[in-house]
């Protein structure tokens, strides 16, 4: 499984991670339907503890299952996951205030800010053209941020603290695809899979004393009836699941090649956003939402141009735009 690739399918890989960000972003409106019920910090949890039954028993089926529970870097391990579960559930509190097509345009920063990080945590040299690609992608964000940080009096003080938290969020999910870089030169991709579900899992639960010493506010665990139980259970059922596929689509085409197809998630959001929420993206949205894309799409490109690696780390994480 440390090996990204074992056979050049790429129609299969195409299939297998297109199929992730679908279920990624089913998994999303599952979270976001589920919102008003239960706190992010619970919502992490039932998302992170129904994925683990899922993993578990593929690694047992893939044979990799004691390279899953092997780890040489524990601390690695844990700071890849606060850091991880803090981004979960941010973005899951800001699907909570915001659209979800504005949530996955937001999310699509993360590339932008780990080419950012890449550069003054790792050393790598970023030249013009991939400097130019970022400064576009941001300019993108910003615009998808603009209204939110207006004093246009359409908007609401909660809408905008929900964009910073899907910022932030972007911003930390960047910081784990730095950590995962270091990580995967001393574990295997199965075990940072399953180390995530774990820590995200345990560190979830943290926050339930956390809630009951904060009666009032808005972190507090919940007793919600059974069709939200069956809304975050599923969304960890199904979050397992897309783990699953977006991990195996590596092991059929390249980082390179698949990365792009990250961005459907727009496509599925939109359209589950407009039948289930009915949510329609605004055009500041869209504009801002295809500026990052074309920005993502060029350190794409010229990252393959340069021969840069990325194939090791892609499989442990989310897409870019898309829910952890």
């Amino acid at each position: 499984m440390a090996a990204p690739t074992t056979t050049h399918r790429p129609g299969r890989a195409i299939a297998l991670k297109t199929g992730a960000v679908f279920l990624f972003m089913v998994m999303a409106a599952l979270i976001k339907a589920a919102s008003d019920a239960v706190p992010p910090g619970q919502a992490v949890f039932f998302r992170s503890l129904f994925a683990m039954p899922i993993i578990m028993a593929w690694l047992w089926q893939s044979g990799h299952l004691h390279d899953g529970l092997k780890a040489h870097n524990i601390m690695g391990h844990v700071w890849r996951g606060l850091i991880g579960t803090s981004a979960m559930g941010l973005t899951f509190a800001g699907l909570a205030l915001l659209p979800l097509p504005e949530v996955t345009a937001i999310g699509y920063a993360t590339p932008m800010f780990t080419v950012i990080f890449a550069a003054a945590l790792l050393g790598e040299r970023i030249r013009l053209f991939r400097l130019s690609a970022v400064a576009l992608g941001l300019v993108g964000v910003m615009i998808v941020l603009a209204p939110r940080l207006s004093l246009d009096q359409t908007y609401t003080d909660t809408a905008t603290l929900g964009a910073l938290m899907v910022l932030m969020a972007s911003i930390l999910r960047a910081l784990v695809q730095i950590h995962v870089r270091r990580l995967v030169q001393t574990e295997s991709t199965s075990a940072i899979v399953f180390y995530f579900s774990l820590t995200a899992t345990v560190v979830s639960l943290l926050t339930l004393p956390l809630g009951l010493a904060l009666p009032h506010a808005s972190l507090t665990w919940t007793a919600p009836g059974l069709n939200i139980i069956g809304l975050i259970v599923c969304a960890g059922l199904i979050g397992g699941v897309a783990q699953i596929m977006v991990t195996s689509s590596y092991r059929f085409g390249t980082a390179s090649m698949l990365a792009p197809f990250d961005y459907s998630s727009m496509i599925f959001a939109t359209l589950i956003g407009w039948v289930i929420f009915s949510e329609v993206p605004t055009p500041t949205i869209l504009i801002g939402a295809a500026l990052v894309i074309a920005g993502g799409v060029l350190i794409i490109w010229r990252e393959r141009q340069l021969g840069l690696d990325r194939s090791k780390s892609k499989p442990s994480v989310a897409p870019s735009g898309s829910p952890n």
